[in-house]
């Protein structure tokens, strides 16, 4: 059944699937085959009025929401009216000509906002001067599609007539439309974020999970971002799409005992004991380049390519959701299109905090 199901999506006959994802298809690439900062205790020195306290509290929060709270869906339609259209078009362009480029500017923004929030400080080049987020252990070697942002980013000044669009948007409106250009869900993006001035080296090699990770470290980094435990195994589904290096699931691959010995006997085929590190593997073999729940299919068979992947069903308490998502792809589009936006509103710098690049790659 679910291979006929495939098929059949591959051949355009869902109506939610893109054109883009249509014309893939048409070229046989699918074979048919409350924050938890607020939980911590306060300790002090001397005792004060609970009622003070909850002031405290309450300033704290308002503090931490007020900067999302001045992004608008509307942002730029009297600036540059053309710029979500102008962006939408370059990024169709860049997954027609590429389709794992989809999946490479979606983890662009996801490892922006795990580190200072979505600012695009990963974007910055390390200087003389200047100390960037690319060469971090989960980003050197690994992240792609640097040279896509820089040509939007002109297409949209362009656009525009003037550097009114900033990089962190870029970054944003590009992750939703390169998960609509593989035929996954859509969703409104708030809009208005400035550009840092600064970046995080040691953030980024803290902040970011491993692909080693157990559920616990997952649920406690993703509960450090704000996320439960749902959002955590909804955003997961990211890796519906893209590919992963046979460095990062070697030893899945060979030393894990919870994976299907025919999928690791495959995977060993292109990913030897020693050697290869740069080899590629599809997170989701099932349907590599579109994007649907197949992923969590994979995981209820032990197919999960990382070892982190497979932590989401493994005998834990994320088993539930996995089988949910598995059984709805329509759930699992509404989960992952609301974890999205609230992904895409994490620490935003707005108002006269940072500023609007005019090159993603360098401070003003």
């Amino acid at each position: 059944w679910w291979r006929g199901r495939r098929c059949n999506l591959y051949k355009g006959e869902d109506e939610r699937v893109s054109s883009t994802a249509r014309n893939l298809a048409s070229k046989q690439q699918f074979p048919c085959v409350a924050p938890s900062f607020l939980l911590v205790p306060i300790e002090m020195a001397s005792p004060i009025p609970r009622c003070m306290a909850l002031v405290v509290l309450v300033a704290v929060a308002a503090a931490a929401t007020s900067a999302s709270a001045q992004l608008s869906t509307t942002f730029y339609d009297t600036i540059c009216p053309t710029a979500l259209s102008t962006i939408q078009a370059a990024v169709e362009s860049a997954v027609q000509t590429e389709a794992r480029m989809g999946a490479s500017l979606l983890r662009l923004h996801f490892h922006d906002c795990f580190v200072q929030g979505c600012d695009a400080s990963v974007l910055l080049d390390d200087t003389a001067t200047f100390t960037g987020e690319k060469t971090a252990a989960p980003n050197m070697g690994s992240l792609r599609g640097f040279e896509v942002i820089d040509n939007i980013k002109s297409a949209v000044d362009k656009a525009c007539g003037a550097s009114v669009v900033s990089c962190a948007d870029i970054l944003s409106v590009a992750a939703r439309d390169s998960v609509v250009a593989l035929g996954g869900p859509s969703w409104n993006v708030p809009l208005g974020r400035r550009d840092s001035t600064t970046a995080s080296l040691s953030s980024a090699n803290t902040d970011l999970p491993s692909p080693a990770s157990s559920l616990a470290t997952l649920i406690t980094a993703f509960q450090a971002k704000g996320f439960n435990q749902q959002e955590l195994v909804a955003l997961s589904g990211a890796h519906s799409i893209g590919q992963s290096r046979c460095v990062l699931f070697r030893d899945r691959i060979y030393n894990d005992t919870n994976i299907a010995p025919l999928f690791a006997t495959t995977r060993q085929s292109q990913c030897p004991r020693s050697g290869g590190d740069n080899n590629l593997a599809p997170l989701d073999a099932s349907t590599p380049y579109r994007f649907d729940n197949a992923y969590y299919l994979n995981l209820l068979v032990r197919r999960g390519l990382l070892h982190s992947d497979q932590e989401l069903f493994n005998g834990g308490s994320a088993d539930a959701q996995v089988r949910t998502y598995s059984v709805s792809p329509s759930i699992f589009s509404t989960d992952f299109a609301a974890a999205m936006v609230k992904m895409a509103s994490l620490s935003p710098l707005t108002g006269s905090n940072g500023q609007v690049r005019t090159n993603c790659r360098k401070v003003n």
